[in-house]
């Protein structure tokens, strides 16, 4: 029983550091990377399309992401897509594919994105110490039933927050980076 309920938390809290990953690799640092476009959705014969299933997407450059667009007549489109995505992204279209230059952050952006990582980071803490909650009423509610002993539900409680421990360090590991990629003059 105790075993299970901690098996279920530790699912839980890795699934909240991958969401964790995945929202930060969609903060912008001053390199180029494919997956800042991650989120931007286009109009594809009238249904929001995720950007990368109707182009190629390449960084050629550390400044530079190019997009090139399996149907011609999507480039309007997606140009209108990443202008209006909120990521200040300013594409330029030759007539074949898109070229979006990632411009240089300023010191006052950097601080911003870095606001906005400690954000995510503390929704994420506030994920795992709610499957830490949950798992302790779950011991608890065990324990009162009289499914298992009062030192298993003390063992359990400590494996719990060991776990939580763990998996909060990790989130800050991770934020930390990030923090520190953002912060570096390029």
């Amino acid at each position: 029983m105790v075993k299970e309920t901690l098996a279920e938390a530790k699912v839980r809290m890795s699934k909240a550091v991958e969401e964790f990953q995945q929202e930060l690799a969609a903060v912008r640092t001053g390199r180029a990377s494919a997956s800042l476009l991650d989120h931007v959705k286009v109009e594809y014969y009238g249904t929001p399309t995720p950007l990368n299933q109707v182009a190629t997407l390449g960084v050629p450059e550390p400044v530079l992401i190019t997009i090139q667009p399996w149907d011609p007549g999507l480039l309007a489109a997606i140009e209108k897509a990443i202008r209006s995505s909120g990521l200040g992204l300013n594409p330029m279209n030759d007539g074949k594919m898109l070229r979006v230059p990632i411009p240089p952050l300023t010191e006052e952006r950097r601080k911003e994105l870095v606001k906005r990582v400690h954000a995510i980071l503390e929704n994420h803490r506030m994920t795992v110490r709610n499957v830490r909650r949950d798992a302790n009423e779950a011991l608890k509610k065990l324990l009162k039933d009289k499914q298992i002993s009062e030192d298993d539900e003390r063992r359990g409680l400590e494996e719990i927050q060991k776990l939580t421990n763990d998996f909060i360090a990790k989130l800050d590991g991770q934020g930390k980076v990030k923090e520190d990629e953002i912060m570096q003059m390029r």
